[in-house]
């Protein structure tokens, strides 16, 4: 199965939670509180989408967290890559020279189609989105339809 780390996804909750908090400072407490997640947990979150300048920490008495731009203009893929690195399926989808067997590789290209829908997909889902409850088809069946499309090329 693929899929994201716990981690990774528990940032997404962090990030929409302040997210849902426009200009906001909210301290590690109330964000752990309204996640339903572990202090230390959420503490090692900000302290990775910090450092991805995802988001600014204040310090103080009135200190805490806010997102570093607006819900909009912060991707999908930004959050994941804080957490999780660069974006790849395989080895030789994040770049030349990451396989010792790309030179003879039959399927290299098929990943990095792969990959590039995907990266895609994550790219263009921000983080407004993942505050609204989806209307139409998810952005999985959009990318898979784009794959699909390209292959038929």
């Amino acid at each position: 199965m693929f899929r994201v780390s716990r981690l990774t996804d528990y940032a997404t909750v962090v990030m929409t939670c302040i997210a849902a908090h426009p200009g906001n400072v909210l301290s590690t407490a109330q964000i752990a509180e309204e996640t339903h997640l572990e202090l230390p947990t959420v503490s090692k979150l900000l302290k990775s989408l910090g450092h991805a300048g995802l988001v600014d920490s204040f310090r103080g008495v009135n200190g805490g967290y806010r997102l570093a731009r607006p819900p909009v203009e912060i991707s999908l893929a930004e959050i994941v890559e804080a957490m999780e690195g660069p974006l790849g399926m395989t080895e030789c989808s994040i770049g030349d020279g990451h396989c010792e067997r790309e030179a003879q590789c039959g399927v290299r290209g098929s990943w990095q189609r792969i990959n590039h829908v995907l990266d895609n997909a994550l790219r263009t889902m921000s983080l407004a989105d993942m505050l609204r409850p989806i209307a139409s088809a998810p952005p999985a069946t959009i990318a898979l339809t784009e794959l699909k499309g390209r292959t038929a090329s």
